[in-house]
């Protein structure tokens, strides 16, 4: 199963349906962890499941989502309502109460994929505006079986292998 995960894109649509494009024959679902600031039922966003973040005003978007991947649950938020800019423990905790194994935010822009406690976080960044580095980026969550490998990708879609890490879930 692949995922395609991105967040932050904050009024981008070229960029998304570039995005959308080029990996939609590869990937099993493509999720938005919020701050589009576009409306749910955009063009650039139909391809994706996306939730709510703090600067998407009067969205009818969901806070979380809950998806089953082949038997591993993935919970998504946009991070904000779980402080992820201080400490990733309440997103952590709130994934852990969902029985997810991996929980993909945003909110913070900074990339990142990262486990804690059995739990994989996953932070896209942002295709818009990039906090820690310069590059805008975008994950592609693969799992066979127990592995979980992240591949990170730069708007353009040059991989970017210093992010990109595997992962063994418990």
């Amino acid at each position: 199963m692949k995922v395609l995960i991105l967040s932050d894109s904050h009024g981008l649509t070229t960029e998304l349906l570039e995005i959308q494009n080029r990996h939609k024959d590869e990937v099993d679902m493509m999720l938005h962890c919020g701050d589009s600031e576009l409306s749910s039922n955009s063009k650039e966003l139909i391809s994706f499941k996306g939730v709510k973040g703090n600067c998407d005003f009067g969205s009818d978007l969901p806070n979380e989502i809950i998806e089953d991947l082949s038997g591993i649950t993935l919970y998504m938020t946009h991070g904000h309502l779980y402080n992820v800019k201080m400490t990733l423990m309440s997103l952590k905790y709130r994934a852990m109460e969902t029985s997810a194994k991996i929980a993909c935010y945003g909110h913070s822009h900074i990339a990142n994929a990262e486990m804690i406690d059995d739990v994989l976080l996953i932070n896209p960044g942002s295709i818009r505006l990039p906090v820690m580095r310069k590059q805008k980026t975008y994950a592609i969550l693969e799992l066979e079986n127990s592995i979980a490998n992240v591949t990170f990708y730069e708007v353009n879609g040059q991989e970017f292998p210093e992010l990109s890490k595997s992962f063994t879930l418990k």
